[in-house]
């Protein structure tokens, strides 16, 4: 990785033909979750390893030195931002106006695009209708509050530390603010969790009123302190039937609240609810990451940074990229990534991708029901309901 973060001159060519998006890694959380493998820190665990530079009192100066040393690596590249995401750890950590100069950075060296997409993740119990209002007239459109779940014994087990209730709260408070579009993250398939819980939590999310649910299955990580309570015997571990049968609830309660899947976990109330900062992973098109760890692409060059804040800091104070490493992707290794993330869209991907024995996988899968035989017959391979409780099985098939 050069020290000055410098691009080949192939990543920008064609760039004007592909949208520009910016994520913004804020790293640090009050407590760590027990299912979390994110690349995060508390208080505690930066304390004597990186000390005044790790510090979240001068984090967004970093954030905006990178995003100046994206617009020095990016040379005239013209385009102006459209999606705008601020993830963690918990970005609401940091004071609202904070959040704002980073954004206003974006701004002043890109230009943001008219009806730009601008999202910060959120955890309920570090907002209040004040910071919300904040965010707001910062310039922030759409807020995604993590909620998990709606019981106290299923939030206890993922160590969350809010209380039930108050997401569907925070909903109202970012309605009352100003903000457009409003998201609830839900986790299935936590130890303890039964059938029952699993709909209470989708109830109470509907009845708060987001235009956008994410769902994901629980992933137990190793190294987490969940994977070491499940080793212990402490809790049970949940099986993929169980996810499976969670994930069925889940399509049947939204769909019949007006609620349509656009990515296997993913459901908004109408296209424009949709995160158009993940469609841009999705279909991959062009994305700064900063902050540490923070990943980028950039026409088929992906980097990522140093993971820890206080070599974050250490970098761009010597006027260094903070990037660890990075790769230049082949045109077979794009083809497949095409297939990976697209086939997970409701859109599905071009059956042109596919090489000849895909082809036949896709034949099959199409036989077996999982994969719809309209689009189908238009060239596009889209999962049917049955094929996206199996979507990673049908992907492995299809890039074969």
């Amino acid at each position: 990785m050069p020290e000055d973060g410098a691009l080949p001159a192939t990543a920008l060519a064609g760039a004007e033909r592909r949208p520009l998006g910016f994520y913004l890694h804020v790293p640090y959380c009050a407590t760590r979750c027990g299912y979390c493998d994110f690349n995060t820190y508390t208080a505690s665990e930066l304390r004597g390893s990186g000390g005044v530079l790790a510090s979240r009192d001068n984090y967004a100066e970093q954030v905006v030195e990178e995003v100046r040393l994206a617009r020095k690596v990016l040379g005239d590249d013209p385009r102006p931002v459209e999606t705008v995401f601020v993830g963690g750890g918990t970005p609401t950590l940091l004071a609202a106006a904070d959040l704002g100069r980073m954004l206003g950075a974006i701004r002043e060296e890109f230009g943001l695009a008219e009806g730009v997409e601008v999202t910060t993740e959120a955890n309920p119990e570090s907002v209040d209708p004040r910071y919300l209002a904040e965010l707001r007239e910062a310039g922030f459109n759409r807020i995604s509050f993590g909620m998990q779940s709606a019981r106290q014994h299923v939030l206890k087990v993922l160590d969350r530390t809010h209380t039930p209730g108050r997401p569907e709260a925070c909903v109202a408070e970012a309605r009352a603010a100003g903000f457009d579009h409003v998201n609830l993250d839900l986790i299935y398939g936590t130890p303890g969790e039964s059938d029952a819980d699993w709909r209470a939590s989708l109830e109470a999310a509907l009845g708060a009123g987001p235009d956008h649910v994410s769902a994901y299955a629980l992933i137990v990580e190793e190294g987490t302190q969940l994977a070491r309570r499940i080793r212990r015997g402490e809790v049970p571990m949940t099986d993929d039937d169980v996810h499976a049968d969670r994930y069925l609830i889940a399509e049947e309660i939204l769909s019949a609240a007006g609620f349509a899947w656009y990515e296997v976990s993913n459901w908004a109330t109408s296209p424009a609810g949709r995160c158009r900062h993940n469609e841009l992973y999705w279909r991959g098109a062009d994305w700064w990451g900063a902050g540490p760890g923070a990943h980028s692409h950039v026409g088929g060059v992906r980097w990522w940074n140093v993971k820890h804040p206080g070599a974050y800091a250490q970098a761009l104070g010597e006027g260094r990229s903070p990037g660890a490493g990075r790769e230049l992707l082949t045109a077979e290794e794009r083809r497949v990534e095409r297939i990976l993330l697209e086939l997970r869209l409701v859109e599905g991907c071009p059956l042109e991708l596919l090489r000849p024995a895909g082809a036949v996988a896709a034949a099959g899968a199409l036989e077996d029901g999982l994969l719809d035989p309209e689009p189908y017959g238009r060239g596009r391979a889209v999962l049917t309901l049955r094929g996206r409780l199996l979507a990673d099985a049908v992907v492995r098939d299809l890039v074969d």
